[in-house]
């Protein structure tokens, strides 16, 4: 099987007896299986999360281009930058020499996060639909000035604008703390996956709801895994901060 029949949409690896049945393709599996594997890493605060990171988003983006979401094909790129940022991120010492340390976020970095993001659903929600016909044409003619050809796209009405809105920026929000290795990541992430278990399940979309339903457990061990790393950050942070007094 070479590379082209592997990354075809069509090319169906196995038939799952969910609902009235779900066929996966391989593209679709190996995406999914990268998924599952960054954020189990990153959970872990392991590096290599960004490597199965960007695999996924890169097969991602090969789906909606072939199902001719050209929307969601674009916010991959995001994604694929803000892995690229956060594996350098996680990895470069800062000016003392220190790694960047698992922590919550201030309670003015918190307040300001919050409205942001509240704003932003809510323009979201309202302009959902020319903006991601919007996206959909960027994406259309960048691939257009590369030789593809394609027709302009045609969007339907999104179904569920606000839920669709809260993921869509929620998930950017929580992939930007994610790579600055803020606590909070972890519990947007399981707001995320809740919401898209019920949106695929309703949808009748069984098999992506079921993994969805996998990631939520995933990052409720990641929030327990980070919430402990940070206290004993900010009890080692409280320990050199009072030796460094009583040494003066």
């Amino acid at each position: 099987m070479d590379l082209f029949a592997l990354l075809d949409i069509n090319n169906t690896l196995v038939n799952i007896p969910i609902g009235s049945g779900y066929a996966m393709s391989w593209i679709e599996a190996f995406g999914t299986v990268f998924g599952l594997l960054c954020i189990w890493f990153a959970s872990q605060e392991k590096t290599i999360n960004y490597l199965f990171g960007l695999l996924n988003v890169t097969l991602f983006a090969v789906i909606f281009f072939q199902i001719q979401l050209y929307g969601l094909l674009l916010l991959q790129l995001f994604f694929f930058c803000a892995n690229v940022y956060g594996w350098y991120a996680w990895t470069k010492p800062n000016a003392e020499g220190d790694i960047l340390q698992v922590r919550w976020l201030s309670k003015q970095k918190l307040l300001i996060t919050a409205g942001m993001s509240i704003v932003s659903i809510g323009l979201l929600t309202v302009y959902i639909d020319p903006f991601f016909l919007a996206l959909a044409n960027i994406s259309v003619e960048i691939m257009n000035g590369l030789g593809a050809e394609l027709a302009q796209p045609v969007l339907e009405p999104d179904a569920f604008p606000f839920w669709d809105s809260t993921m869509t920026v929620l998930s950017i929000v929580a992939q930007i703390l994610m790579t600055r290795k803020y606590v909070e990541n972890w519990m947007l992430w399981i707001v995320i996956n809740i919401i898209s278990v019920g949106i695929y399940a309703t949808q009748g979309v069984y098999a992506m709801s079921v993994q969805y339903a996998i990631l939520m457990f995933i990052a409720a061990n990641g929030t327990r895994q980070w919430v402990r790393t940070a206290k004993r950050n900010s009890q080692t942070v409280t320990s050199a901060d009072q030796t460094q007094e009583a040494t003066v």
